[in-house]
């Protein structure tokens, strides 16, 4: 009984770290759109300040995540070749994550040579990995 109530105080915690994660990883490339679009000023220095606060809170947030995550991998056992194809994509989503932080230290830099556009196409990345996540941990196709 309390290695099931473990397991869902578990897994409960990791699902609230990976959706506060997402929030970030949606909403950083959305800063990083309208950074693209100013160079200097007032708006450049304040959407730096907001991607800045941004990415320090929402990296401790992403680590609990993957820790939480990593205990009900490792501590219950959970497998199967779903769960491979789900650590793969996890793995990106880190990937992705610092290079959000690269892409802020362009912008602090004043070294960002991409666009707006490509900025928005950046930003659908984590929602597609997101839908293909849910889809192998809820269905588990193979």
């Amino acid at each position: 009984m309390e290695f099931e109530l473990a397991y869902l105080y578990f897994k409960a915690f990791h699902i609230i770290f990976v959706v506060s994660w997402f929030a970030g990883l949606f909403y950083l490339p959305r800063i990083f759109v309208n950074l693209a679009m100013v160079s200097e000023g007032a708006e450049y220095d304040r959407l730096l300040l907001m991607a800045r606060k941004l990415y320090r809170f929402v990296t401790p947030i992403g680590l609990l995540a993957l820790v939480f995550g990593l205990v009900l991998w490792l501590g219950y056992g959970i497998s199967g070749a779903w769960m491979h194809a789900k650590l793969t994509l996890v793995a990106g989503l880190v990937a992705y994550h610092f290079y959000c932080g690269k892409l802020y230290r362009d912008f602090v830099a004043h070294q960002n040579h991409k666009n707006h556009v490509w900025f928005r196409f950046f930003n659908e990345i984590p929602v597609l990995a997101l839908v293909a996540v849910v889809i192998l941990v809820v269905v588990k196709p193979f």
